[in-house]
């Protein structure tokens, strides 16, 4: 690997494959080195070749994540430190601590007031009522709710935290990152589980909007620090993961065009003046050919890398923005581009609709399609050794879990 001396270094935050494809997006438009702060001694960007990674399992603590950045910032006052959050939990402590960071510090993000807000499922519907963004019919459950609910809807629902964050720091055994309920035995026992684990915060009950996975789409735009929207790049997910914890996961994306939805965000990402990534979950309802928004996600999604194989390198806009103080003119995808994270065996057997199958057909035979793990040069032996495994792991996830 090649490295080139330049007057920034990138640090990064997390563990799973968020932290490796924005790393491999920086080093292919930089050739620069990341340094990445993650919990555990594993996953993509562990022992690669364009990381040093530090394991730390207190990082997403505030003292420790404070005290990690700003003595690694004046290890290196001579240089400018992009800060990048690859967990909500990161983003959240970048947004708090802005003001307490050294002078060299940069951390691209909004106020932490309206990314904690933003984290509340039910203030972005909120939102999407003013924009004009359809979700699904929602119910929401209160903090000390015994679980028992009538529902305006029918069976099977979705059930899902409203704050993400404070859901995984109440963990027990059966957790799961989305629950499907049969039944309203089911989900009045689900609730129950919830909140004796601790949860403190509302849980959201959904309607359920009929499709496989072929119904969702992925949005991902940067916002400059003026709140102007410079970046947006829509993508056609055709298979998600189907394992308890990694549920709604993407496994599978080509990039689409759809313009009138994608002006329906850039509206409400100016009114707030939002600043720095943000990514969206939407799925379409054929029932009345809608596109219902499920969340915002302050920060980019962990299958980033659709973007920068579509032709945007990612990475370009804060770095142009905050390192290069460059204008940035607004982007969309210059190609289609496939992106997946599974097996082609896995995409062409659990992919089913006609026209869908096609594309990926199409794109495989071309090698237009990019797996961001495996990047060309990063084979450190016991770093491929643990992606193969992970790779190949997914045929018998697969047949375990999607149903």
């Amino acid at each position: 690997m090649e490295f080139k001396e330049q007057n920034f270094i990138p640090v990064i935050f997390g563990g799973d494959i968020n932290t490796y494809s924005v790393a491999r997006a920086l080093y292919e438009a930089y050739r620069v080195r990341s340094y990445t702060f993650g919990k555990f001694p594993t996953g993509p960007s562990y022992n690669s070749k364009i990381i040093t990674y530090t394991a730390n399992e207190a990082i997403d603590t505030e003292d420790v994540f404070l005290k990690t950045l700003t003595d690694f910032a004046n290890k290196h006052k001579k240089k400018k430190i992009l800060a990048i959050g690859c967990g909500d939990s990161y983003v959240a402590l970048l947004s708090k601590l802005k003001n307490r960071l050294p002078e060299n510090v940069i951390a691209p993000y909004s106020n932490y007031e309206l990314l904690n807000r933003l984290q509340q499922k039910e203030h972005f519907y909120e939102l999407c009522e003013q924009h004009g963004l359809d979700y699904p019919a929602t119910v929401i459950v209160k903090p000390g709710s015994d679980g028992k609910v009538e529902l305006p809807f029918k069976y099977p629902v979705i059930l899902k935290p409203s704050d993400p964050i404070a859901y995984w720091e109440h963990p027990f055994a059966t957790q799961e990152k989305v629950y499907t309920c049969k039944n309203k035995t089911q989900l009045e026992e689900t609730i129950k589980k919830i909140y004796e684990a601790g949860y403190p915060d509302d849980l959201i009950i959904q309607d359920m909007i009929p499709g496989n996975d072929e119904y969702m789409r992925v949005l991902t735009c940067y916002s400059n620090k003026r709140g102007h929207v410079k970046m947006m790049c829509l993508g056609h997910v055709l298979l998600e993961e189907h394992t308890p914890h990694g549920k709604g996961n993407h496994a599978v994306i080509i990039t689409e065009k759809n313009e009138q939805l994608m002006e329906k965000v850039k509206a409400l990402l100016h009114s707030m003046h939002y600043v720095g990534f943000s990514n969206f979950d939407i799925k379409y309802d054929r029932r009345d050919g809608k596109y219902k928004f499920f969340e915002i996600n302050t920060r980019q999604g962990r299958s980033n890398y659709y973007v920068t194989a579509s032709g945007i390198n990612l990475m370009k806009f804060p770095v142009e923005e905050y390192i290069l103080d460059q204008p940035l003119e607004f982007t969309t995808p210059k190609k289609e581009a496939l992106w997946l994270v599974v097996p082609k065996g896995v995409a062409k057997k659990y992919i089913y609709e006609e026209e869908n199958v096609s594309k990926l057909r199409k794109l495989l035979k071309e090698k237009k399609y990019v797996n961001p793990v495996f990047m060309k040069g990063d084979n450190k032996p016991m770093r491929m050794a643990r992606m193969w495994k992970n790779h190949l792991s997914h045929y018998k996830k697969f047949k375990t879990y999607y149903s």
